[in-house]
């Protein structure tokens, strides 16, 4: 029996489990680390956050973005974003050193079991577990357009399909979305000879200005503060506050998890994009069918006039709606207790724990409980410390005191966690 199962090997599983390691819990982690940054983003992306802002977390501060990127020879500095395979190679790094050896097999079933869980493994093996972490991430979460959905994947793909776009050289291909995957998508298709246009609702494309200076007078830092999500007093609230967010009227918390930090392209893919990709804001997909050679797209703009327009293929960046109905891999009963948002995300407590007792959540799905901070990396910190800080606390004794070995690190203390207020 174990007293900790952290389901998911991203910057969020992972931060849990330096956490709940150091704390002297006994654990494991499945799930292949960093997966979704390794496989499902195409060569030449750029992180959008800040590098500073881009921390694993493990309770010392030892494992940081800066540390690994000095150690490399790479560049961590403010305004100079960090290419995705490097971020992906550091999370890997921070695994080594931070955390237990980690177990790749995917957990296929969670269900409640004796005094706890029953976690199976792809190959069938099942664990005993008192509380569990589910930090799946964003993959369960896709989120394809009605009018696109049914068509084979050969013409239309979710952005987060695509490791590789090279298969799309010399092809046609229209992108819908007005967000960062989006239009970074389109500059590298473009980039490769592609013929591209980006199809987004917004009336106009919105794209975030180049950060202010990391020194500056002080007056300029206390008008508009930097933060882990951007300049200026709301982000930093939204960054820095979590658990204050948390005790916002729910109606409150849903609409700014909606809209906070809503679609918009880095500063410095902006060129890249106006120079080379057609671009036509304020359509909407109203209809798309299969016809000879690809897809055959109806499109309405907000004036109501209507289009047609053929491609060869779609890619949809259209996002991820995180529901507890699209966790497939818990049991129909242990889905069934959970107590849901309107937005169908799970209601949390204060340490990100679920209704059913002992079933922890992090990452994106917790973004209408916690606030944006939790759709972006730096959001880990806060939720590895608070969340370990509930498991121990349901588990109800101080686990024993001594260390956990950790490969390639040594081992780590089991020293008590700070918690993010």
């Amino acid at each position: 029996m174990y007293d900790l199962l952290v389901v998911g090997a991203g910057p969020y599983g992972l931060s849990i489990a330096s956490h709940a390691a150091a704390a002297g819990l006994n654990l494991r982690v499945f799930g292949r680390p960093m997966a979704s940054w390794r496989d499902h983003m195409p060569g030449g992306m750029f992180l959008k956050s800040e590098p500073w802002a881009s921390n694993l977390s493990d309770p010392g501060g030892r494992w940081r973005l800066d540390a690994y990127c000095a150690e490399h020879g790479l560049t961590a500095r403010h305004a100079h974003p960090i290419p995705v395979e490097a971020f992906a190679a550091y999370g890997l790094w921070f695994a080594r050193h931070a955390v237990p050896e980690v177990d790749e097999r995917m957990v296929t079933r969670l269900a409640s079991g004796p005094d706890g869980f029953t976690a199976v493994t792809e190959d069938g093996e099942a664990l005993q577990a008192r509380t569990v972490a589910l930090a799946v991430g964003v993959m369960p979460f896709i989120e394809v357009p009605q009018a696109l959905r049914g068509l084979h994947p050969s013409l239309v793909t979710h952005s987060s399909h695509h490791s590789d776009l090279g298969h799309f050289r010399e092809k046609d291909v229209t992108v819908i979305g007005g967000g960062q995957a989006a239009l970074e998508t389109a500059a590298l298709l473009a980039e490769q000879g592609t013929r591209v246009r980006v199809l987004a609702r917004a009336e106009r494309l919105r794209w975030n200005d180049v950060p202010p200076p990391w020194e500056r007078p002080w007056w300029q830092s206390a008008r508009s503060p930097h933060s882990g999500l951007g300049p200026g007093w709301r982000n930093w609230f939204y960054s820095e506050r979590p658990g204050l967010f948390r005790r916002l009227p729910e109606t409150t918390r849903t609409r700014i998890a909606a809209t906070a930090l809503g679609p918009a392209g880095a500063w410095w893919v902006r060129d890249r994009v106006e120079r080379a990709v057609e671009l036509l804001p304020g359509h909407e997909v109203g209809a798309a069918s299969a016809v000879p050679g690809g897809v055959l797209l109806e499109t309405v703009d907000r004036a109501g006039a209507r289009r047609t327009l053929e491609t060869e293929h779609v890619i949809a960046a259209t996002g991820f709606r995180a529901r507890c109905d699209r966790l497939g891999l818990l049991s129909a009963e242990l889905r069934g207790t959970l107590a849901t948002l309107p937005d169908g995300s799970p209601a949390l407590g204060r340490c990100l724990e679920s209704s059913r007792p002992g079933l922890f959540f992090a990452g994106l799905v917790t973004a209408s409980g916690f606030g944006p901070a939790m759709r972006f990396v730096h959001g880990a910190t806060f939720t590895a410390a608070t969340l370990v800080q509930g498991v121990r606390r349901r588990l109800g004794a101080t686990p024993p005191r001594g260390t956990v070995p950790v490969p390639g690190g040594g081992s780590l203390s089991a020293s008590p966690s700070p918690v993010s207020r």
